[in-house]
């Protein structure tokens, strides 16, 4: 993640749409959060989830996942661990 969210189109604004709206409205990149989000479901339940079979050891490319899904067939489960990049943007204090 934190590779990729460096990278830059030719105009110094980072490829990714979602940071390069943040960017274009003031907010800078911050640091890479590797597991920002964990879903854990038995095997069926990740068959149900996403249609694919998960019925090998390893790790599964999911349509629309940032990250491949790790399947453990001996242990009937599947985990799914995104990264995430943290952007800041400064705001003022409310005047009351």
């Amino acid at each position: 993640m934190r590779d990729y969210v460096r990278r830059q189109r030719h105009d110094g604004l980072p490829t990714d749409p979602w940071p390069r709206v943040h960017v274009k409205a003031g907010g800078s990149i911050g640091k890479a959060a590797p597991a920002s989000l964990t879903v854990s479901g038995s095997l069926a339940q990740c068959r149900q989830w996403t249609g694919l079979p998960f019925d090998g050891d390893g790790d599964v490319d999911v349509p629309g996942a940032l990250v491949p899904v790790h399947c453990d067939t001996t242990h009937d489960r599947a985990v799914y661990v995104e990264p995430n990049v943290w952007i800041r943007h400064e705001v003022e204090p409310r005047r009351r």
